[in-house]
């Protein structure tokens, strides 16, 4: 996809968001960059603009997870006239522990994040999309989003709901010119373990890197695709649960999550 205007990317303070930002920069997209971190957001727009001088980078910091956060943002936008061409949702984060244990205020915040903000972003964007004939929203789901994930069984669900729900909006999106692409990455190097209260030193599965998730999301936006799925294992991965009962794979999730457990 050619760069018009700006790309908005939200969680852009580390990891997937933060690369994103340095490839589309690469690209020549200018960029609307919103995570809560004030300070990491200003070095980012710092750098980005310092290696590629033509674009423009505009921070916005706030927590998507607070209701009227995303009309807020959306506004701002508007208010500044900056026409946003390329949606990044891809804040998010993972709670793990049993679902009983876990804080009830802090699934629901993740709900609100993870689902809430991506689909009201995801609405607020589209129409001004549908009457320019063009743009492109990229929705960052996850390998979890394909199975049952015990142990993380609200992130999962939310990711499942991020899946299907790019996957509609792309049928209904493509007659008026926009592209919509779920990315669905497995083990990433980024923070979300870290957040997400996981050990996983005693996993042996390889983890790609925040540029290569990235890097294949956009050659799958280039070609025009609905979903990609990162990492030659992970096609792998999905492919044979394909052939395996659901009740399978979450009582191996399970055992496998509960070693992971600090």
């Amino acid at each position: 996809m050619e760069p018009r205007g700006y790309a908005l990317v939200t969680g852009a303070s580390y990891g997937i968001g933060e690369e994103f930002a340095w490839q589309l920069g690469e690209r020549g997209w200018s960029l609307v960059l919103v995570a809560r971190s004030q300070e990491r957001l200003a070095k980012l727009r710092e750098e980005v603009m310092n290696r590629h001088g033509q674009v423009d980078v505009v921070c916005a910091v706030l927590d998507l997870s607070r209701p009227g956060a995303a009309l807020e943002l959306f506004q701002k936008t508007q208010q500044a006239n900056l026409e946003i061409n390329l949606l990044v949702n891809n804040a998010g984060f993972g709670a793990f522990g049993e679902f009983s244990a876990n804080p009830l205020e802090r699934q629901r915040q993740m709900i609100d994040l993870n689902v809430g903000a991506l689909v009201e972003l995801s609405h607020l964007y589209l129409q001004p999309m549908k009457e320019r004939g063009t743009g492109a929203i990229v929705n960052v789901a996850s390998i979890a989003g394909y199975v049952p994930l015990p142990y993380n069984a609200v992130y999962g669900a939310t990711k499942a709901f991020v899946l299907s729900f790019s996957h509609a909006l792309y049928q209904e999106a493509r007659p008026y010119g926009i592209q919509v692409l779920a990315v669905n990455p497995g083990k990433t190097e980024t923070r979300f373990f870290e957040t997400a209260n996981m050990d996983i030193s005693k996993d042996g599965g390889q983890r790609q890197t925040a540029a290569q998730v990235v890097k294949e999301a956009l050659s799958a936006l280039d070609r025009g695709k609905t979903s990609v799925i990162t990492g030659l294992g992970n096609r792998m991965l999905l492919r044979l649960a394909h052939f395996i009962p659901r009740a399978w794979i979450a009582a191996v999730v399970a055992k496998r999550a509960r070693q992971s457990r600090r």
